[in-house]
């Protein structure tokens, strides 16, 4: 198998698959458009581990390209455009900010199959999404957070004021405050996905402010540089960050994409790719659960553990009943639960939550 991290120029468009299985006798040309490093330890590292995943499974019968740093925007489009023009059959966008991107580049390339990560755009019959239900892991880490602060004073460094970010503080505050009602969340917004820099300062506004618990939806390592050395812990976001465990790291949200990888990837080998909108949690796999460190007790590891399988099983959905908005009017009643769609589009804190949604 050949894998590159540069695109060949000039190269011809993509086979059509619309008519059956294609022809075998060529790799398969699979591209991944990466808003950060493969080396962050987090966010892209992830998606990078599918990709590779994606070799192994395959083998000669694939070949992958990567573009990673990309920015949302323009530079999306243009190596979107010419990962399409250089021959890619399928593409992975692995970034919100990618979502008119990908649809603006499927609609001038309508034999090239789109894969959209955390977007809901649909515009062609080329493009699919699929996202992880990270809010089913954030209800864990809050669940280990409530019971693990000593100041009431959890932190939470958000990347973009978005639904999939607001939806998992909201997740994460509901299970801290349902074993601690004492809890206060403090929500610093980053603005960034990826920064080292910008995160750690966050990290350190946050322990200054207080808090002794800090969850990150950004994809550095760095607050937990700053949280080793602050004595607070914290949780891997997107990959495992083992490297900081027992503490500060004392579980993390693991986002294991390879099976939809390959799945998808398969698909279009055999000519069954179909535009989907794929919504994977706990119990498909997509969303896992880090080992939790024994530096936390261990009726608490037992609880969050077990809070975990129900929500695996089915039994147990993160937002049921009652909760009301953050302005006090009623969400869902007793036992009623959060419908896909309004996830989808969370804008609102819940009740209990302090400060504003930035707009």
């Amino acid at each position: 198998m050949k894998t590159t991290t540069t695109l060949l120029a000039g190269a011809a468009l993509a086979l059509g698959l619309a008519g059956g299985a294609m022809a075998q006798d060529e790799p398969l040309q699979v591209g991944f458009v990466y808003v950060g490093s493969i080396g962050d330890l987090g966010w892209t590292y992830e998606h990078d581990q599918g990709r590779l995943a994606v070799e192994e499974y395959f083998g000669d019968a694939v070949e992958t390209t990567y573009v990673e740093n990309v920015p949302e925007g323009a530079d999306a489009e243009r190596v979107m455009t010419q990962m399409a023009l250089s021959g890619a059959d399928l593409i992975f966008t692995t970034s919100f900010g990618y979502m008119e991107p990908t649809n603006n580049v499927a609609a001038r390339f309508p034999d090239v199959m789109f894969e959209h990560a955390t977007g809901y755009l649909r515009n062609s019959p080329n493009v699919s999404t699929y996202a992880a239900r990270f809010y089913e892991g954030r209800a864990v880490m809050g669940h280990i957070a409530g019971n693990m602060t000593e100041s009431n004073i959890i932190g939470y460094i958000g990347s973009y004021p978005i639904p999939e970010v607001i939806r998992g503080i909201n997740s994460a505050y509901l299970h801290a405050a349902e074993v601690n009602p004492d809890v206060e969340f403090r929500v610093i917004w980053a603005y960034t996905w990826f920064d080292p820099a910008v995160e750690a300062e966050a990290a350190q506004a946050l322990i200054d402010q207080g808090a002794d618990v800090i969850l990150q939806h950004t994809d550095s390592t760095a607050p937990m540089t700053v949280l080793a050395e602050a004595g607070a812990i914290g949780f891997g976001q997107a990959s495992d960050m083992g490297q900081f465990a027992p503490t500060p790291r004392v579980s993390s949200i693991i986002d294991n994409w390879a099976p939809y990888y390959i799945e998808r990837v398969q698909a279009v080998m055999d000519g069954t790719w179909e535009s989907s909108d794929v919504w994977g949690g706990i119990d498909s796999g997509m969303v896992e659960i880090g080992e939790i460190s024994d530096a936390i007790p261990e009726e608490v590891r037992a609880s969050a553990q077990a809070l975990a399988d129900s929500i695996e099983d089915g039994s147990y959905h993160p937002f049921t009943g009652p909760i009301n908005r953050q302005d006090g009017s009623v969400w869902l009643a007793e036992g009623e639960t959060a419908d896909d769609g309004t996830l989808l589009g969370m804008d609102f804190y819940v009740e209990g939550m302090t400060g504003d949604v930035p707009n």
